[in-house]
């Protein structure tokens, strides 16, 4: 199912990040459960071959079985509890959790040929995410004190100090090698929303800001219907694609 939206997508999408030669991106889509390790050995390979000029780019959208990534910037301390496996990654942020339910996408663009602005294309995924959001009426917002797409929980106790409370939804880690994108994106469409008390979610304890799902928001949404709204949204913003 597909919602009408209710917010504008156009006041919602930076700057066009188009190759200037129009070529497509590979839109990939697993089924199943895909280990992490495998995943990330794709990435690593994928991503050389596209600096060297030997592969297209690709977006490649999976679900992993249940397990924590630390990033970067990772504290043990964010380390509540690892009853999953848990992997050391390259890409930027801190703890995350990745499971069944959640629908990553794998970003592997060359900025080389688009745009050479990291921040400028952490702030165009931030983009993809709220347009993709909204095909389904849920406002995801962009917070300057932390990372990822919120959603606001007027239903939950707010802060200490009135802060409105509010939930992720998504999270994005990225990193960069010869200016081709690794790691990306991911979404909560219908995760085991308890899996994420095992880890501080980003280094972020505050109790009024949560982890939800669209799920959990009282939307019984399919991951086809999710994949399909990513799909849309991010030719609008990076241009065509071409199903493999």
């Amino acid at each position: 199912m597909t919602a009408t939206p209710t917010i504008s997508r156009e006041s919602l999408k930076p700057l066009p990040w188009t190759r200037a030669d129009g070529a497509p991106v590979e839109w990939r889509v697993s089924d199943g459960l895909t280990p992490y390790e495998d995943a990330v050995r794709f990435m690593e390979q994928r991503a050389e071959a596209i600096a060297a000029g030997q592969a297209r780019e690709q977006i490649w959208l999976l679900e992993h079985p249940p397990i924590y990534t630390a990033g970067t910037s990772a504290k043990d301390a964010d380390l509540v509890d690892a009853r999953f496996p848990v992997f050391k990654t390259g890409r930027g942020g801190q703890y995350t959790y990745h499971g069944p339910g959640q629908r990553v996408a794998y970003v592997m663009l060359d900025l080389t040929q688009r745009r050479r602005d990291v921040r400028a294309f952490v702030a165009a995924l931030e983009a993809w995410l709220i347009a993709t959001l909204a095909e389904f009426n849920v406002t995801g917002a962009r917070r300057e004190d932390r990372v990822g797409v919120w959603t606001a929980r007027p239903d939950k106790a707010p802060g200490l100090l009135g802060q409105p409370a509010e939930d992720k939804i998504a999270a994005i880690g990225v990193r960069i090698r010869r200016w081709v994108t690794l790691h990306g994106i991911a979404l909560n469409v219908e995760p085991d929303l308890a899996h994420f008390s095992g880890i501080v979610p980003c280094g972020i304890a505050s109790a009024h800001y949560g982890v939800t799902s669209l799920v959990d928001l009282g939307l019984p949404i399919v991951m086809e219907d999710v994949d399909a709204a990513l799909r849309r949204e991010f030719e609008a913003i990076f241009g065509a694609v071409v199903k493999i």
